[in-house]
């Protein structure tokens, strides 16, 4: 399936006292990965949500494997899974520099129209944008 890659520095606010990045900020990293793997395609996520489908989470999972630390360069490798339907699935490996796994992760999302808050189909065209 078609993956991505971006590379994130880590900033200090990001990090805790010892200059380690703060568990929590792990699930923006996957935010960012996922917003530029749709930038990727051609795909501006505002533009989505200005024609009436957001995509939020609905799980989220993370395995830590080693620290990132401050002002380190991490790569954000995002892989979708599957063909999205009504859902759609994303894998992601979080490197160093030294192209060491630090995390792993997924997230599942929900297409849903904004109009009736119900879950939708994976608009066409980003199902045609996935075909080339």
């Amino acid at each position: 399936m078609k993956s991505y890659e971006t590379k994130i520095r880590i900033r200090y606010g990001e990090t805790d006292q010892m200059g380690v990045v703060y568990h929590g900020n792990y699930s923006n990293f996957l935010e960012i990965g996922r917003i530029e793997w749709l930038r990727s395609l051609g795909v501006s996520y505002k533009q989505m949500e200005l024609d009436g489908i957001m995509l939020p989470v609905i799980s989220l999972s993370l395995k830590y494997k080693k620290s990132a630390c401050y002002d380190d360069v991490i790569c954000v490798k995002t892989i979708l899974k599957k063909s999205p339907t009504a859902t759609i699935e994303f894998d992601y490996e979080i490197t160093n520099e030294a192209g060491e796994i630090l995390t792993l992760g997924n997230t599942i999302l929900a297409f849903i129209n904004m109009k009736t808050n119900r879950p939708t189909r994976c608009p066409k065209f980003i199902l045609d944008k996935l075909q080339n």
